[in-house]
């Protein structure tokens, strides 16, 4: 009796896991802005709720919004002239850039959606405005290359083998974004997220060679004990530093011919 319940379990187990990967399979599609296929299971407008109920817990979670109102000023008019100036402008996403109070954390995210958001802690080390739209021009290159949409379907996947099939729970996803669970990219999606920078700056007239700046300053806050790249998911500064030149020698070539 207990070795029929044993090859129940394992037929279930099987049965379960071939649903999960035939849906993911199914859910696979090119994105329209990268041209990069992936599985994806939220709509733009899941997406955008997700980011609108997540974020007052994560700006709580730094200590609130800025209080200066020309700070926030400067903040919104980078992000929006990024967005009205290329591809993102023709996306249902709904953009909005938050300027956090936390001055302690060197930090920089994306909800998905359009919530970005830039601690005040970053902020303040940034030298000019072109710096300013390197880091907002990566986070919005987040949201478009959907890195949080395939986050959460990969989560689903490994959800659906462990627990069985079952519809996307927004508040569910929400905490667990807030959670800092599915935030956290990989080197492949930092990447991505320059190279879109690198486009939306030179698209709105900003200096791409600034965003070397940037990273010259996420080295230096990191300091010498940084984890190396081998153990980190993040691409180390230096190798981010060459593939942004990559991405402004390709772009601009392509802009010119």
């Amino acid at each position: 009796m207990r070795r029929g319940n044993f090859k129940i379990r394992i037929f279930i187990f099987i049965a379960i896991a071939a649903f999960a990967y035939l849906r993911k399979c199914s859910q696979e599609e090119v994105n329209p802005y990268t041209g990069k296929k992936q599985a994806i299971s939220l709509s733009p407008e899941q997406e955008i709720a997700i980011g609108l109920q997540s974020a007052p817990g994560m700006a709580q979670q730094h200590g609130g919004l800025h209080p200066n109102n020309e700070y926030q000023s400067i903040v919104d008019n980078v992000g929006n002239k990024l967005v009205n100036s290329s591809i993102a402008k023709n996306t249902p996403y709904k953009y909005d850039f938050h300027l956090l109070a936390d001055d302690r954390t060197i930090n920089a995210f994306a909800l998905p959606g359009g919530q970005c958001f830039i601690t005040f802690a970053l902020f303040k080390q940034l030298q000019n405005e072109d710096q300013l739209a390197g880091v907002l021009g990566h986070e919005i290159g987040h949201v478009l290359g959907k890195h949080s949409n395939e986050r959460i379907t990969n989560s689903k996947f490994w959800q659906t083998l462990a627990m069985g099939g079952a519809a996307i729970d927004i508040g569910g996803v929400a905490q667990q974004i807030g959670q800092g669970q599915l935030l956290k990219n990989g080197r492949g999606d930092e990447l991505e997220s320059d190279e879109l920078g690198v486009h939306f700056m030179i698209d709105a007239g900003y200096n791409p060679e600034e965003m070397i700046g940037v990273m010259q300053i996420l080295k230096a806050a990191a300091g010498p004990n940084r984890v190396p790249e081998f153990q980190s998911t993040h691409p180390d500064p230096e190798n981010r530093i060459e593939k942004i030149k990559e991405a402004i020698r390709s772009y601009r070539t392509k802009k010119a011919s």
